[in-house]
């Protein structure tokens, strides 16, 4: 979600597709109950990505609001997520970034700038899309409307019910169980597509994955 930072937590996940005239979609109750059979299957993951945002139709700008940045850029690392709300997102390559949450706090880690932003995790999955694929499907019901373009494909759309949160919609691509590609298309016209490989289904991963201490010396910045 652009380098995955804390305006994607918002991080960012979607999938392109063909779209077909003759795919026959999914009714919406089809839909949400084969994406919540999809989730409910995935208790952890670790896995690669690469992630690249565009710009195809740039949207009028707030006075307020960031240019666009990270362009045209592909940005590599390493995700890992576990139930409930467990997350670790380390950005290798070109720079260097890590997101840790284990549920309540959001740790942004720049080592380059020797820099952690703290933040408080919002419960609404709806504003944090990168922790869909570890978040209540309860609560992702609740938030998303959902649908399923073609009833035979496992690719889905949720779009926020929240109209004010900074995305517009996403697409979670699966092959199998295993999620594959998501895309996050934000307010401002952006397109962020995220590709996953070399996914490892439910993991055993060690509690200590998704905590964070700041090296000696890291400025903290609370917000």
């Amino acid at each position: 979600m652009i380098k995955l930072d804390a305006k994607v937590l918002g991080v960012t996940l979607a999938l392109t597709f063909t779209s077909q005239s003759w795919a026959a979609p999914a009714s919406p109750t089809v839909a949400t109950n084969n994406l919540v059979k999809q989730l409910s299957a995935i208790q952890s993951i670790s896995a690669n990505f690469e992630q690249t945002s565009t710009v195809s139709t740039p949207r009028p700008r707030l006075s307020n609001q960031p240019r666009p940045q990270h362009m045209n850029q592909t940005f590599r690392g390493i995700m890992k997520v576990a139930r409930p709300g467990q997350f670790y997102w380390q950005t290798t390559s070109p720079s260097r970034q890590t997101i840790v949450t284990a549920g309540k706090t959001v740790w942004i880690y720049d080592p380059d700038l020797q820099q952690v932003v703290k933040q408080s995790l919002d419960d609404q999955v709806a504003n944090t899309p990168a922790l869909l694929l570890s978040g209540n499907t309860q609560q992702i019901m609740q938030a998303y409307e959902i649908s399923q373009p073609d009833a035979n494909k496992t690719y889905y759309r949720l779009k926020p019910k929240n109209k004010e949160g900074a995305f517009e919609q996403l697409y979670l691509s699966f092959a199998g169980k295993k999620p594959t590609q998501m895309i996050l298309v934000d307010t401002m016209g952006q397109t962020t597509t995220i590709k996953f490989n070399q996914v490892s289904l439910n993991p055993r991963l060690p509690a200590s994955t998704f905590k964070f201490v700041p090296p000696q010396g890291t400025d903290i910045i609370e917000q």
